[in-house]
């Protein structure tokens, strides 16, 4: 995705987590499988979690930062549910008056290990334990620090980046290559465990989790990439649901590429617009009220434009590097970067377009992504001809989000696969609420309003703000906002808002930043 520093609640904590009572973990997501595929989402149907393939409880040990943590322990495949057994990491934040505990809320951050974001970030859920126990599960191959669940991938997965930048079919194939040694390290390091990196193997792995805390129905808040495991669990589970929360919603309910790919251009492209229109209503923009859209246009026009000594930006990295800004708490930096590179120093937004080095280890959410989203990549004549429907209908910023997407699989081999479709029809009726943010340049709005409509009963809680709001405005220290007061409304009480209930922008970008760092 364009903006690759959206996931903030995700940074790596610095704190470890202990190994358990007992000795070392027995367990890693390296577990050994059976052979073969597991099973997808066109396969066989929901299993179980009976004793015979759940543990029967979780044995919870103190881990620091106010946490507990455990190991359940669930089938590499479950379509072969007595099969091997691979770990997922589990972490519960103690509601603050256990007496009066209204059960478990399972909550899964997204992007990234939830256990090391809370740990990093305690305030993006802490409010929650108001009223639950607050229960945080890891997806498959990522874990706590230290923990023997996550994958280490030896090769680190390249910049999505590089693909924007470089067009040509020889940039399209260096980087296919690259990316194909990522997946190769992430399949010998997984072992035969690889082959349950599925949203439909994690949905199973919810509701084992849902049994062992002894839950007859799952509560849970999906932010995020968690929003696709809900999708899953929707499918597979409907009756087993008591309310759920979902918000920067992954659209998996749409089956075509090319229609996934114009969305999400178009929501970044009207991105620009809004940015321009916030920068016109901050006192001290750097654009001076400028048409941000004319300035971007001037810089275009203008480039290649210096960025140091012997170097320039061309029209490419510029687009590139705008387009990494339209994250909304990037705005303040982004106003300044294009002020600059307009009075002669595009050094600032050459830095926002810079290709990050790989760093290993790499890990598998990508190739977890992939096999959900997107297990055939489009050969590069026929993306050409996706990408030249993007110019046309995002033509300044919003096209590139078409090689950002595409960059995520490209040279992945053949694996496990749970491809978008629309969600199965269910007469159930469920307690669903689906968070749609109109600055969601990540996860558009348009997606997050589709899935809701496939949800009999699920209910839309429009806000002004982007992606992972709901988390965002946590750790921003923000308590009793228009979001946040109504989330809290439905998980507690299961009261859903009224049909057009929408929240107000409530995370504005601090202005203190117009000024240069450390000034």
């Amino acid at each position: 995705m364009v903006q690759r520093a959206i996931s903030v609640w995700a940074v790596a904590a610095v704190v470890a987590s202990p190994t358990p009572p007992g000795g070392a973990e027995a367990e890693s997501g390296a577990a050994p499988a059976t052979g073969g595929r597991p099973a997808t989402g066109s396969g066989p149907g929901a299993m179980a979690a009976d004793p015979s393939t759940a543990p029967g409880g979780l044995r919870w040990w103190d881990c620091w930062d106010g946490l507990q943590c455990a190991k359940l322990s669930v089938p590499v495949d479950w379509a072969r549910p007595r099969g091997p057994r691979t770990a997922i990491d589990v972490a519960r934040m103690p509601a603050q008056d256990p007496g009066r505990s209204l059960g478990a809320l399972v909550v899964n951050t997204g992007s990234g290990s939830a256990i090391q974001g809370v740990r990093a970030q305690r305030d993006t859920v802490s409010e929650l334990t108001r009223w639950f126990d607050v229960v945080l599960v890891e997806p498959r191959g990522i874990g706590d620090r230290g923990s023997a669940a996550t994958v280490r991938c030896a090769v680190a997965q390249p910049d999505q980046a590089r693909l924007q930048l470089a067009a040509g079919p020889a940039a399209w194939r260096s980087y296919a290559r690259d990316n194909a040694a990522y997946d190769r390290s992430c399949r010998a390091a997984a072992g035969p465990a690889y082959a349950g990196l599925t949203s439909w193997q994690v949905a199973h792995d919810l509701d084992a989790l849902r049994a062992a805390l002894g839950e007859s129905r799952l509560r849970y808040f999906g932010s995020s990439y968690g929003a696709v495991y809900g999708q899953a669990y929707l499918e597979l589970f409907p009756r087993r649901i008591e309310r759920m929360y979902l918000e920067g919603v992954p659209d998996h309910t749409e089956a075509g590429l090319g229609r996934r790919l114009i969305t999400r251009a178009r929501a970044v492209e009207r991105q620009l617009h809004s940015f321009r229109a916030w920068c016109r209503e901050r006192v001290g923009c750097p654009l001076d009220r400028d048409d941000a859209v004319s300035v971007f246009d001037e810089l275009i026009e203008r480039a290649p434009l210096p960025a140091g000594p012997a170097r320039t930006v061309n029209a490419r990295q510029l687009a590139v590097a705008v387009a990494a800004g339209l994250v909304p708490q990037r705005w303040p930096e982004l106003a300044r970067a294009m002020a600059a590179a307009r009075s002669g120093d595009a050094s600032a937004l050459a830095a926002m377009a810079a290709v990050a080095e790989p760093a290993p280890p790499g890990l598998v959410e990508r190739a977890m992504a992939c096999h959900d989203f997107m297990p055939v990549v489009p050969g590069y004549r026929r993306f050409l001809a996706m990408e030249s429907r993007l110019r046309t209908l995002a033509p300044r910023v919003g096209w590139l989000t078409g090689r950002h997407e595409v960059a995520r699989c490209l040279g992945l081999g053949e694996g496990p696969s749970w491809p978008p479709r629309p969600l199965a029809q269910s007469a159930q009726r469920m307690k669903v609420l689906v968070g749609a943010g109109r600055l969601d340049g990540v996860t558009p709005a348009a997606g997050a309003a589709r899935v809701a409509r496939q949800i009999p009963g699920a209910a839309v809680l429009w806000h002004g703000d982007g992606h992972g709001a709901y988390l965002r405005q946590g750790q921003s220290k923000l308590r009793a906002t228009c979001l946040r007061t109504r989330v809290h409304d439905f998980l507690v009480n299961g009261a859903l808002p009224a049909p057009g209930t929408a929240c107000p922008s409530e995370l504005t970008a601090d202005t203190r930043s117009w000024a240069e760092p450390g000034r």
